[in-house]
């Protein structure tokens, strides 16, 4: 378990945001040369373990070239990325040859529970849109789809119909995101993925879960649960 809190998570996002808005936009141009990790977190108002945090990640997006007793520096030309694309449903099972089907099986506005708030870092009494959706391949349910969407930072998900179209395709349409996390499990078959894919409870299931935010704002959170006998194959 994680020993940062959510105050050092929000602050540490805050911060990675402001360094990557400062290169991007200004003033920190090509080649320039960063204030001290000690004098960022004067300006700050935080620890020199979150700037250092920071600014490793940032570094390891191939922007900043760092060396010891040298400084921090803007690189001259960033470093060339893998870079991630949020996959569709519809065009990954269309691309196998078979007919894509979607449905919406529910969609409520509720308070964000507590385990929510803390992953996302939200506010006290924030609100979120819980939905769950099954995509089909040749009529066979593929993929079980249960996501969160934070309705304070994305407010117009609320006058959004799902019934046509998915979440997911709406969100990549809709507004882009800055930072995301990806997890990979097998975990045991709850009630809700044994009511809509050919699981028996308790039996192996593998699931992604997929949280990204935009500059510094968390967007969504989503678990991805599979058919059996799925395979994940990428490339980069």
């Amino acid at each position: 378990m994680s020993s940062h809190s959510t105050a050092d998570l929000t602050k540490f996002r805050d911060v990675k945001v402001e360094i990557l808005r400062r290169i991007t936009e200004g003033p920190w141009g090509p080649g320039t040369l960063l204030p001290s990790e000690m004098e960022l977190a004067e300006e700050f108002g935080c620890s020199r373990t979150t700037i250092n945090r920071a600014m490793r990640e940032v570094t390891e997006m191939g922007l900043l070239d760092r060396r010891r007793k040298a400084g921090t520096r803007v690189r001259m030309a960033p470093v060339r990325q893998a870079r991630f694309e949020i996959p569709l449903m519809r065009t990954e099972i269309e691309q196998t040859g078979a007919t894509y089907r979607y449905s919406l099986v529910s969609r409520e506005t509720i308070m964000a529970p507590d385990w929510l708030r803390a992953r996302l870092n939200l506010a006290p009494g924030g609100k979120v849109m819980h939905l769950i959706c099954i995509h089909s391949a040749n009529g066979v349910p593929y993929q079980l789809e249960d996501r969160w969407i934070n309705s304070t930072a994305l407010p117009q998900v609320e006058s959004q119909d799902f019934t046509r179209i998915g979440p997911n395709e709406w969100l990549v349409a809709t507004v882009p995101f800055s930072e995301v996390e990806i997890s990979f499990s097998a975990v045991a078959a709850n009630p809700l993925v044994v009511a809509h894919l050919d699981y028996k409870p308790g039996d192996p299931v593998f699931a992604v879960e997929r949280t990204t935010w935009w500059q510094g704002a968390a967007i969504t959170h989503v678990t991805l649960s599979f058919r059996p006998g799925h395979r994940m194959t990428t490339r980069y």
